[in-house]
């Protein structure tokens, strides 16, 4: 990082490295080739980051969180974008839409995911309805005082099986005056419900140990009090929650950029070739060169979008430029090293060829980089009428 933090943020950073040299870097390589975390490895994890004050940093402390801002949460997640997602996932980061939770909800969900005791996945990505959410198929219809829930998600990326979801569904239709637009409403719903089916989905080529699950509600009756903040009010929900994953997404894409350049610059000052160390050449030098001022232009980014995030003041292209840039920074980074490396990039002694595959899905998830083009562009466009 080449931008100041204080003194505060400094120890913090140094307890939370700590605990990632020794509790999760020894585990990565032996995870990602069985393509999951063992249940006792995952809990040991949850229960010492619990004990280190690392879980549920993102929310409140009125509710039993670590309130940490956002500049801090933004160092926080990019120190857990150099590990795997399947292992830093259980240092939780409950979803801040918890925080739309009545007073009954609360002590069923929000506070359960605060202390560890429960953990939840967030449902809208479909088959048929990836980026363009307003194609989603899953509905929810009304039936006295229940809703009827039949649907399909995929994708959904959880490091533990969830114990509820938050489900994305459309309760019917409304008049704009662009015409008629689907409405969208948050539901929680338990895991055991009748007709709330989950099982593991494909391992991913890249965060190989971080699962995906498939949610599948075939006449799945819940009741309302299951809705999540107000009806028809799901899609500003989630708009929420992509906005700040998407700064998160940059925040991390930085972290694991900054690792493979440590990797990239070490070898280089020591690799020799035709007599002499191949940094020295410039086929070498110039790309470390690129890759740090694009790590430190992407940082800067990042941070500038949490301070506005700390003002109240970001907007979704703060975001977009933060997730785009930042993630294909990242992409060129992991090449180069593997470049740089040779044919020792590309084996699984090293841990670069798994980092060059986990690099590839931050420019697809959380909005892929065409999708952050098109909000960049349409912000732009949108006041001058085009």
């Amino acid at each position: 990082m080449n931008y100041p933090i204080t003194e505060e943020q400094t120890m913090f950073l140094h307890s939370l490295r700590a605990f990632l040299e020794k509790e999760i870097y020894p585990y990565e390589a032996e995870c990602d080739r069985a393509g999951e975390v063992p249940l006792e490895l995952g809990e040991q994890i949850k229960q010492k980051a619990i004990e280190m004050g690392f879980f549920a940093a993102n929310l409140p402390e009125s509710v039993g969180g670590g309130g940490l801002d956002y500049v801090t949460l933004g160092l926080f997640e990019r120190e857990l974008g150099k590990v795997s997602y399947g292992l830093g996932g259980h240092i939780a980061r409950p979803t801040e839409l918890l925080m739309a939770c009545n007073d009954e909800q609360v002590e069923s969900y929000l506070y359960p995911c605060v202390r560890g005791e429960k953990h939840e996945s967030f449902a809208l990505t479909e088959p048929g309805a990836g980026s363009d959410i307003m194609s989603m198929s899953t509905r929810g219809v009304v039936d006295g005082d229940d809703f009827v829930l039949n649907g399909l998600k995929h994708f959904i990326s959880t490091p533990v099986m969830p114990d509820f979801a938050i489900l994305f569904a459309v309760t019917g239709e409304d008049e704009t005056p662009r015409g008629p637009r689907k409405r969208i409403t948050a539901f929680l719903v338990d895991r055991g419900e009748k007709g709330f089916d989950i099982r593991r989905g494909p391992i991913c080529a890249s965060q190989r140990a971080y699962p995906t699950y498939e949610l599948s509600f075939d006449d799945c009756r819940v009741n309302k009090r299951q809705i999540l903040g107000e009806e028809g009010r799901g899609l500003e929900l989630s708009d929420q929650w992509l906005t700040m994953g998407r700064v998160w997404v940059g925040a991390e894409s930085c972290g694991k950029a900054e690792r493979l350049l440590d990797l990239a610059v070490e070898w280089a000052a020591t690799r020799k070739q035709f007599g002499q160390t191949i940094g020295r050449f410039q086929g070498t030098s110039f790309k470390l060169a690129d890759m740090a001022t694009e790590l430190h232009g992407a940082d800067l980014m990042v941070t500038h979008a949490c301070q506005r995030a700390d003002e109240g003041a970001m907007s979704s292209m703060d975001a977009a430029m933060c997730k785009l840039f930042a993630s294909e920074m990242l992409g060129r980074v992991a090449d180069h090293t593997i470049q740089i490396y040779g044919g020792m990039g590309l084996m699984e002694e090293l841990p670069i060829e798994r980092m060059w595959r986990d690099a590839r899905i931050e420019r697809i998830w959380d909005g892929t980089s065409e999708i952050q083009r098109h909000i960049i562009s349409r912000t732009l466009l949108r006041p001058l009428g085009g």
